[in-house]
């Protein structure tokens, strides 16, 4: 099992629990480089209109849980799940 699917796996069970470099790693994965990094936060393009993109923020070594429950539900859109 790869690591980027453990990491889906355990964003799926504890969202409050999930390590911002670990959510960088799996936007990475599904929505390339991220338009803008460097900051405490990090914004990546998706490919449908409306609000195409994913905004996740780094909070003291955590990513924030409603970010990672909006990063499930966007990667479900982009394998067409929802």
């Amino acid at each position: 099992m790869s690591s980027i699917q453990k990491i889906l796996e355990q964003m799926h069970r504890e969202p409050a629990n999930v390590r911002f470099g670990d959510l960088k790693k799996v936007c990475e994965q599904y929505f390339g480089k991220p338009r803008q990094d460097g900051t405490s936060h990090a914004i990546y393009k998706t490919p449908w209109s409306g609000d195409p993109r994913i905004n996740i923020q780094n909070a003291k070594g955590k990513a924030k849980p409603y970010q990672v429950r909006q990063v499930i539900l966007a990667i479900n859109k982009l394998e067409g799940k929802s």
